[in-house]
């Protein structure tokens, strides 16, 4: 709009709508205004008026004071329990400081957050139960000493647990933020890395409705709440999937946004205010916003304000000066504040200092907090998200209250500590000799606030958090004999992705577990021959089918319904992986076991998700991950950012991911069964699956006799080529086996060379074992020695490994090769766009370069001579003075 257009032409008629509008509010009340001006707005917009965007409200709480609930708690034995909450959340930190371990350790950001978590312990969190299921909470990370601290109080840590805060190596220890890996019966969700809340619990509130949806559990009186900082809203994961949110209709998700104005380093918008960016943002797509800025103290002096000028000194003070006004004291909050105006120094003029700095913030009132849960649980058909104003450091004084450090603070001084005990009114329970020990609080057995604190857990089904470590259903699991389709020689030549798919379906029919699984795709369906599962079990839609689909007279055609069990993530990596965790951990969330499989562009998966795939390992998954077109050479044509030769790398750091590169459909069959009874039989491993797929079609032969340990460990023997002059052994894995096979042929015809070839499955699960073994050995050196799988299988003949991936995929296992002559060819270098001919000799991996290799190799042991080498590069037409393709 131009500034030309800004300008008022008729003062009339502006004022006439506005009168308009007060009329409704005055009369019929703001929610009978919020509907006619989406309806003006919407008919504005089929008009082809430019609307505007990120529209805001005043600065001012979004629930006016008549029409807050009264509150249902006792406020002064709330606020007593509250208090020694906060003061044990603090000791914590110190008592760990004073070892001077350098453990670290934050204080500030639970005293900012106390009452909202107070407020839902006592009225909101219902814990895990068989009635509903209880509410899923992502707790923010930094805060985790608060709610040991409650957890102490409750009697459910010991006081030697909280001594050992961040020193878990011996165990009774507690981990600095939420982790259930190392907490498996405490946490539900790790929320650190910042952003990992956001995204997760927005896909675990749908993963709710789609439970509901496919009739497995009735999820309607479930709740999932993050409680987010507003620093970590800047993150790409706390935003990108606020609408879809939205249009899900979430209305089981509450995201309470604690607005302190401070980032780690300093304030998060100086000059601007983040709880208005945040508003705009979150209305703009489609939540319900709550904004909880000012305390009670303040509805008084808004009452007194005819002149408007405080609402106006409200919305034009920047959030850097809204921070040092609580670094600084009432006098500085009189004079820089409210004195900006006359109008506003007189609404004070009757205060102290200190009654204008006791001026609390929204954040920090309870009845303020459970008004606005309340709303949220009472909203249909949309998520919520609560924008609380509070300070960070909340009564920590001069030590940290409002102030950039505040973040970074672990200790204070014996002056700050007696502060703080006289801002929480806890003289009678800390003396001034008892607080050098930096003592912790406990609640006298029978005491009003003991018997209140546990009475209110006690309705709301128990204590929390609080995470189910097994599922309690026994499933009937499929045995490998179900899957005997695939384990005989296919009639014509499939992929593995092929392979894939035909177990799935077996799966999906499986009388024991076919409701268990969740299929889950980020729009790669058709690429990977899925589309039938489109009208064989539909795509979860919570609004089901509301169009007539462009493809409805073909077979597969695009069928979305309520009750669909495929989960269609669109072109989002991000929310498919969250998808997956949300289901992965299902057993534990909902003790109900669900089975899933996420199948993706393997480039796309630990390359992009690295960091959701970490935290499928803290939360303890159980699942499959599929990463399809893998390898370097298979994608022909795609080029650099889809070639995959590193995936197996990156699985690898995940110490309960185990991955595998099978060959053959029926190598996909053994794996996929061995995993479901290990993660869903009696044993209930908390681990996770990664299985690379190739695009590429070839033959597949029947499974060998006797190869399902050596699939399942990670190596056998595949088959053996006849010779006379030497014998060498092939290690190979996925696609670049059919050159290992050719090569094979190549030696013993041409060279008079025998060999053996080996199907390695999985590098990484062998590497794993020997270093086990090893460190045994090691530890153990009076007892039988032990020796690795894959050094017991192999002997010491000239061995060359080949595979599409980095060398240092098949380099790990070196030290366990019996061979000497250990020669190891892969895809170091960016993938490129091409035939997979030219990319395998490109990368150096085809046939021709696995017979250099083991010619070389045999040339050293003087078994051959070496030109015999110099005839085979010309043979296959080498050029020795090409470009290393790590460099090309």
């Amino acid at each position: 709009m131009s500034e030309v257009n800004k300008i008022d032409v008729d003062a009339l008629e502006t004022q006439e709508w506005l009168q308009a509008l007060e009329s409704v509010v005055r009369e019929e009340g703001v929610e009978r205004a919020q509907f006619l001006l989406e309806q003006v707005l919407e008919q504005a917009r089929l008009d082809g008026v430019d609307m505007p965007t990120g529209i805001n409200t005043n600065y001012v709480n979004t629930i006016p004071v008549d029409q807050e609930p009264a509150y249902p708690g006792d406020v002064n034995l709330e606020r007593r329990i509250r208090s020694i909450i906060r003061w044990n959340a603090i000791m914590i930190v110190l008592r760990a400081s004073k070892k001077d371990l350098d453990l670290g350790g934050h204080m500030a950001s639970y005293q900012s957050s106390a009452a909202f978590y107070e407020v839902c312990f006592n009225h909101f969190f219902k814990a895990p139960n068989e009635v509903d299921g209880g509410d899923l909470v992502y707790y923010q990370g930094h805060i985790s000493p608060g709610i040991y601290a409650r957890a102490f109080v409750e009697g459910r840590l010991s006081a030697a647990q909280l001594d050992n805060f961040r020193q878990e190596v011996d165990g009774n220890g507690l981990p600095s933020y939420p982790h259930p890996k190392l907490m498996p019966e405490f946490w539900q969700f790790p929320t650190v890395s910042m952003g990992l809340g956001p995204i997760a619990s927005i896909y675990q509130a749908r993963f709710l409705k789609y439970l509901d949806g496919r009739g497995l559990k009735d999820t309607k009186n479930q709740r999932v709440y993050a409680f987010l900082g507003d620093g970590e809203m800047d993150e790409p994961e706390s935003r990108g999937a606020i609408s879809f949110a939205a249009r899900e209709k979430l209305d089981n998700l509450c995201y309470l946004i604690n607005c302190n104005l401070q980032r780690l380093d300093g304030p998060v918008m100086g000059n601007g205010k983040i709880i208005q960016e945040l508003e705009g943002l979150f209305k703009g797509a489609g939540w319900n916003v709550i904004k909880v800025v000012w305390g009670s103290g303040w509805d008084i002096l808004l009452a007194k304000d005819t002149t408007g000028k405080l609402l106006q000194l409200m919305n034009e003070t920047i959030d850097g000066d809204y921070q040092t006004y609580k670094a600084k004291d009432g006098a500085y909050v009189r004079e820089h504040f409210f004195g900006r105006y006359p109008e506003t120094a007189a609404l004070v003029a009757d205060m102290t200092d200190d009654e204008i700095f006791a001026l609390k913030r929204g954040g920090h009132e309870p009845s303020k907090l459970y008004a606005a849960f309340k709303k949220a649980e009472e909203t249909k058909d949309r998520p919520t998200v609560i924008l609380a104003k509070t300070v960070k450091g909340y009564g920590m004084g001069e030590a940290a209250e409002g102030k950039n450090i505040a973040h970074q603070v672990k200790k204070m001084d014996m002056t700050h500590v007696a502060h703080l005990r006289s801002r929480l009114g806890l003289q009678d329970l800390v003396s001034d000799e008892e607080i050098k020990e930096l003592p912790y609080l406990t609640l006298e057995e029978g005491s009003p606030e003991y018997k209140y604190l546990h009475a209110r857990r006690d309705d709301l089904k128990g204590y929390t958090p609080t995470r189910i470590a097994k599922f309690s259903e026994k499933l009937q699991l499929p045995e490998v004999e179900a899957f005997k389709p695939l384990l005989e020689e296919q009639k014509r030549d499939i992929s593995t992705t092929m392979g894939f798919v035909r177990a799935l379906n077996i799966l999906l029919k499986d009388k024991g577990i076919g409701k268990n699984i969740v299929p889950i795709i980020a729009d790669e369906a058709r690429t990977f021959g899925m589309e039938g599962l489109f009208r064989q079990i539909g795509i979860y839609n919570p609004h089901g089918q509301n169009y007539t689909p462009q493809d409805r007279d073909i077979v597969s055609y695009y069928k979305e319904a309520t009750s669909g069990q495929v989960l269609q993530e669109g072109i989002n990596e991000l929310g498919a992986m969250s998808s997956w965790v949300a289901a992965a951990t299902s057993y534990s969330t909902n003790d109900l076991p669900m089975i899933p499989f996420y199948i993706y562009y393997s480039m796309f998966g630990f390359q992009r998700v690295g960091d959701m795939a970490w935290m499928a390992g803290d939360q303890q998954a159980r699942g499959f991950l599929l990463g399809a077109t893998a390898g370097r050479t298979t994608l022909n044509g795609e080029g650099l950012q889809h070639e995959d030769g590193h995936s197996h790398i990156l699985a690898n750091t995940v110490p309960n991911c185990i991955s595998y590169d099978p060959t053959y459909a029926y190598e996909v069959a053994v794996i996929m069964q061995d995993g479901i009874r290990r993660m869903y039989g009696e044993d209930q491993e908390n681990i996770y699956y990664y299985l690379t797929l190739m695009n590429e079609n070839y033959a597949q032969p029947a499974m060998p006799e006797g190869a399902e340990e050596g699939i399942r460990k990670g190596i056998y023997k595949l088959e053996s080529y006849a010779g006379k002059k030497a014998n060498v052994q092939l290690l190979s894995s996925g696609t670049i086996m059919t050159e290992v096979r050719k090569a094979a042929a190549i030696l013993s015809e041409d060279y008079g060379i025998a060999s053996d070839v080996y199907s390695v499955t999985s590098f990484n699960e062998l590497t794993r074992e020997g270093q086990d073994v090893e460190r045994f050995n090691m530890l153990n050196p009076e007892s039988e020695q032990k020796t690795a799988y894959i050094t017991n299988v192999l002997n010491d003949s000239v061995t060359v490994a080949a595979t599409d991936y980095m060398k240092n995929y098949a380099e790990q296992a070196r030290s366990f090769i019996p061979s000497s002559n250990y020669k190891v060819l892969g895809t170091d270098g960016y993938g490129r766009s091409d035939s997979r001919e030219n990319l395998r000799r490109h990368f150096e991996v085809n046939a021709g370069y696995v017979v250099v290799a083991t010619l070389s190799e045999l040339a050293k042991r003087g078994e051959v001579e070496k030109s015999v080498v110099v005839e085979a590069l010309k043979k296959f037409n080498i050029d020795t003075n090409k470009l290393n393709p790590l460099y090309a």
